[in-house]
């Protein structure tokens, strides 16, 4: 792998993890099924890059909540998002990887000021078996 595409996988999990659309997995897959001998180190990149990703946006909640009380929540994936933070507390991060509700949780979580660390831990968890499981069905396609 190149410096170049590692980069490339690295902000495209980024991106895809914040409230910008995007789709990382596919990135990932592509990799893995053109360098099948690459794929551990495309995974901690895809990884790290969407932990991050998803960390930017707990930020920006966490800035948020300064200027702007929580009220109700207006979109349907916010509410979802919220009452499963309400529920199940930080827990739920280990779904952020989740499409549509996987980055309010993330955005709320900051505004609820969910602690830094236990909020990195559990996205890092639940978003490393997400992107094993990505690298796992691209290596048996090769």
């Amino acid at each position: 792998m190149t410096l170049a595409v590692g980069w490339a996988l690295f902000i495209s999990a980024l991106l895809s993890s914040t409230l910008l659309p995007g789709g990382s997995e596919l990135a990932l897959a592509a990799l893995v099924w053109h360098q099948p001998e690459m794929r551990l180190s495309a995974w901690a990149i895809a990884t790290a890059g969407n932990v991050l990703g998803s960390m930017l946006t707990w930020g920006m909640g966490y800035g948020l909540a300064r200027w702007r009380p929580l009220q109700g929540p207006h979109r349907r994936s916010v509410a979802h998002a919220l009452g499963w933070l309400h529920r199940y507390g930080s827990w739920a991060l280990l779904l952020a990887w989740l499409p549509v509700v996987g980055d309010p949780l993330c955005l709320l979580a900051g505004w609820l000021r969910c602690g830094f660390w236990q909020c990195t831990v559990l996205i890092l968890i639940g978003k490393a078996l997400r992107y094993a499981l990505v690298v796992m069905t691209a290596s048996a396609l090769s």
